[in-house]
Order: structure tokens, then sequence, then C-alpha cells
């Protein structure tokens, strides 16, 4: 009846078991965090950057100060 007895776990394994779920954890906390992080639009600008309020219609409008003369 030998091999009856239970087999223990070389360090080794349990070396790469352990980092194998450091790694997962790191991942995780990768994807976690692209996940909470804010949208971005896809042509480079931040969402919210952009002033869409009238007072920045009416300065972008030219003046006629430089043709005046």
């Amino acid at each position: 009846m030998a091999g009856s007895a239970k087999r223990k776990t070389t360090m080794a394994k349990l070396a790469r078991e352990t980092r194998l779920r450091e790694r997962r954890q790191v991942k995780k906390e990768r994807k976690d965090a692209r996940r909470d992080a804010p949208k971005e639009d896809p042509y480079g600008v931040p969402h919210g950057s952009l002033d869409l309020s009238s007072e920045a219609d009416d300065s972008a409008e030219p003046t006629d100060e430089t043709s005046a003369d």
C-alpha cells in the first residue's frame, strides 16, 4: 500500500502559487482603477472640460477693433 501517504507541497510550488495570486490581485486592481476612472472623449478631450455656456459663444465672435482703423 505504498502511495497512500499524503505528499507535501514543495516550497517552489508554494512560491509560484503566491506569485500567481499577487499578479492576479494587481491585475484586478488595475482593472478596477480603469473602470472607476473618469471617461475621456475618444478625441482626447477630457469629459466636462468643454465650456458650452452662452458666454463662451459671445466671446468667440470676432471683434471689430482691428478693422476700426
